[in-house]
């Protein structure tokens, strides 16, 4: 069923491109009168793609600078951004020099039908783990966790003491039905700017009080000096840090959104910058909140460190401030939530039914897909204990494959005749670094949970 390069016919074209619109959040529909994100600014791509990149990962980075130590882990951070920069720059040169439009259309180009079956699997994988996650953070902050023996109190907790009502399940099936299914329930995703905007604007709060905090402690000198590098007593605790790579990788997956965003621009030619500036811009969010939140919180920093919001910070207001940055959080990871969950519906939809109408078109299709994936969400979330547990799966696997693998394949394969030696080098670089590291964070997260189950 594959497909030789270079011998597609119109309708295969046509085929293939239909097949992929699911890969393509943003779109425009000409019969159905839909005009979307026509001429994007700069500014509102560089928003866009930024909204799409920061989402639930920076709550586990500092808990990999814990793991890493500072120096290691932010040199980690740059150096993922770098290799995520070349990498979307692979898939948007491929792209452009074939006129595509969609991530999945250029797989499917270059491998065939598997190739786009698989980006689609991908997609799939990555985003509903990234739906638990979001759930998982909302339980985490609004109705507390315990790790390691240490029970860490959530807002409703704080605030009117443990009840029934705001148990995780009762709080999380609440959220579901009055706050996601409303805003998943619409069909395009120009209806959720407004909701993006304030999200981004929230995550700047969460970064601006986590900072200033951490910045006060330290002129008071009650902050503890953090390890500049990972402490090794062994070959297991080397492999332990593996680990953290994952999660890293996790934080910078943004690549099923670069198409939708470069399809909106009048001027193409701007794609690279806006990638580079919305990285850069990303970066230094998560430089800055893995540094200061370690330096805040140290060794006692937990996996996803909104649960270390609920302690005094040792600063006057401690338990106002503590209620600020965890509900601008819970409240960005809401909004953010149906702009990932659009993508996630789309994708699974084109895995089920590639022949069927656009999903927008059935309501009866929209409804079950939109329904059945809320429910697998909230069960998951329910009982999957640690987002570090889902990073670590997601961001070994499917997170891996639509960053790093697919597109190095993509040039390796060359199927436009444009890759240089230097891109196949960083192709072959990048397969080689994606599968070691990630194999031995596969390798490590089984052997803790086969000591776990033994020392159970």
């Amino acid at each position: 069923m594959g497909i030789e390069n270079g011998s597609l016919s119109d309708n295969r074209h046509a085929e293939i491109r239909d097949e992929n619109t699911p890969l393509l959040p943003i779109k425009a529909e000409e019969e159905d009168g839909v005009h979307e994100f026509n001429g994007a600014s700069f500014s509102g791509a560089v928003f866009n793609l930024s909204t799409t990149i920061v989402g639930a990962g920076i709550m586990a980075l500092p808990a990999s600078i814990k793991m890493l130590g500072i120096i290691p882990g932010i040199l980690m951070i740059i150096f993922l951004a770098l290799l995520t920069e070349a990498s979307i720059d692979m898939l948007v040169r491929c792209s452009h020099q074939g006129k595509i439009t969609s991530y999945g259309w250029l797989m499917g180009e270059t491998f065939g039908q598997w190739g786009r079956i698989a980006l689609q699997a991908s997609v799939v994988i990555n985003n509903i783990g990234m739906m638990i996650v979001y759930m998982i953070i909302i339980g985490d902050v609004l109705s507390g966790t315990s790790t390691t023996g240490v029970h860490h109190r959530g807002i409703f907790e704080g605030w009117f003491g443990p009840h029934l009502w705001n148990s995780r399940p009762i709080v999380l099936l609440a959220t579901t039905l009055f706050v996601f299914a409303p805003l998943v329930s619409f069909k395009h995703l120009d209806s959720l700017r407004y909701t993006s905007a304030l999200s981004v604007a929230l995550a700047v709060v969460f970064v601006v009080v986590t900072a200033g905090i951490a910045i006060v402690r330290l002129i008071e000198g009650t902050v503890e000096i953090p390890k500049l590098f990972p402490q090794i007593d062994g070959i297991n605790s080397i492999w332990e840090l593996f680990t953290a790579v994952p999660v890293l990788v996790t934080a910078y997956i943004c690549h099923y959104n670069v198409h939708s965003i470069d399809n909106e621009l009048e001027d193409r030619t701007q794609t690279k910058p806006i990638v580079q500036t919305s990285l850069a811009l990303c970066s230094s969010v998560y430089i800055a909140t893995s540094f200061f939140a370690y330096l805040l919180f140290g060794e006692g920093t937990l996996s996803d460190v909104l649960a270390n919001f609920d302690s005094n910070l040792k600063i006057p207001f401690s338990s106002v401030f503590n209620d600020i940055v965890r509900v601008s959080y819970v409240v960005h990871i809401m909004l953010v939530f149906p702009i990932v969950f659009f993508a996630l519906r789309l994708n699974l939809d084109g895995l089920l039914f590639p022949t069927s109408r656009h999903i927008s078109r059935d309501n009866r299709r929209f409804t079950i897909i939109t329904a059945s994936l809320l429910v697998v969400i909230y069960l998951a979330a329910i009982f999957i204990p640690s987002i570090w547990d889902a990073f670590q799966f997601t961001g070994a696997t499917a997170a891996v494959l639509i960053g790093f693998i697919f597109p190095s394949m993509i040039i390796l394969r060359d199927p436009y005749g444009i890759a240089t030696k230097r891109d196949k080098i960083l192709a072959v670089t990048m397969i080689v670094l994606a599968v070691l590291s990630n194999s031995v964070a596969l390798y490590s997260d089984a052997l803790n949970i086969f000591h776990k189950k033994q020392e159970a």
